[in-house]
């Protein structure tokens, strides 16, 4: 999945406030994709992500390759900028804050375990379909997984460590009124994911001191 939010169980921007209205249709919300406790998610703002994934795409040797195989980017780059927002919810309901330095430390790793700060936008790009300019908002998201389970005493890659953090998003999720735009799909409170992407509810990028194959 998208990308932005990227993350996997295994190894798993705040938005100008706006008025909350009734319905999330074009006409009753224009120019918003979404509407998250009275925080839009404009198409302007999703767009802007769809093409930094878009133009490093077409810069890449394998260009047509990857632009074919996220032929629902926008959806799924939705998704992820939801789920960005609620995984931040659930944080902060469990006590969980992350600092500029955790994230740059943790970038400094996932960097040198995969030769590089441009091997790695090269690889997230290709793998997971990540933009150079979510790399950051990516490997924050991971610390802040990694320390809600902390906060949660569980394991990760366990089954039942999975289920209690699905279950602490989900209700962060349930408690944020998530209301999309119809032309992108509706949000499972439960899956913690729009119902017309098929990727998983966590997207699958490497943790950030995993090795990713070359």
């Amino acid at each position: 999945m998208s990308r932005r939010t990227a993350l996997s169980v295994s190894a798993a921007a705040l938005l100008a406030a706006s008025p909350l209205l009734t319905a999330c249709g074009d006409s009753a919300h224009p120019g918003a994709a979404a509407v998250l406790d009275g925080h839009r998610i404009t198409v302007g703002q999703l767009q802007a992500q769809v093409e930094d994934v878009r133009t490093a795409q077409r810069n890449s040797p394998q260009s047509a390759q990857l632009i074919q195989d996220t032929g629902q980017l926008s959806r799924a780059t939705l998704n992820g900028m939801i789920f960005d927002r609620v995984l931040e919810r659930a944080a902060r309901d469990a006590g969980v804050e992350v600092t500029p330095r955790e994230v740059q430390k943790a970038q400094s790793v996932a960097e040198a375990s995969t030769g590089g700060a441009d091997r790695l936008r090269a690889l997230w790009l290709q793998q997971y379909g990540i933009g150079p300019g979510q790399v950051e908002d990516t490997i924050r998201n991971q610390v802040a997984m990694d320390k809600l389970a902390v906060s949660l005493r569980v394991d990760r890659s366990s089954p039942q460590g999975q289920e209690k953090i699905v279950r602490a998003l989900s209700e962060a999720s349930a408690s944020m009124s998530i209301d999309v735009n119809p032309r992108f799909g509706t949000w499972d409170d439960k899956k913690v994911l729009l119902d017309n992407v098929k990727e998983p509810w966590l997207r699958a990028a490497p943790a950030p001191d995993q090795q990713v194959p070359r």
